[in-house]
């Protein structure tokens, strides 16, 4: 039977330099997550092999590489990271920034380091 979820209800992790990630939804075929990125932090560069992924920001302003190009990504913006494009997200602002990754299918175990890049802000 479906229930409500949020925050205080999904299993919390830290990830990367203190960041923080509540699994709100864990299906083999479909995993949304909620991130928060203090000020200051980033992901380490990567690509999945199969899992399609979309981020969307719901507070604060992200800065997301994907394959080589930079994107700023204010609160009320998202971007698609197709399976097997190297990409990283960061939070170079001063206050932290909150995403959604939604993954299809699920991101878990799937991911792969890829080769650092300059980065180029737009």
């Amino acid at each position: 039977m479906p229930s409500p979820v949020n925050r205080a209800t999904a299993e919390h992790y830290l990830w990367g330099q203190g960041c923080d990630g509540w699994r709100l939804l864990q299906d083999p075929q479909l995993s949304v997550i909620q991130e928060q990125m203090p000020p200051g932090t980033a992901e380490v560069r990567h690509f999945h092999r199969a899992a399609q992924q979309f981020f969307y920001v719901l507070a604060g302003e992200a800065r997301m590489e994907v394959n080589g190009e930079t994107f700023p990504l204010p609160a009320g913006e998202g971007i698609h990271i197709p399976a097997g494009v190297p990409h990283q997200i960061w939070n170079e602002s001063p206050a932290p920034v909150q995403f959604l990754v939604i993954s299809q299918p699920a991101s878990q175990g799937d991911r792969v380091p890829a080769p650092q890049q300059a980065r180029q802000i737009l």
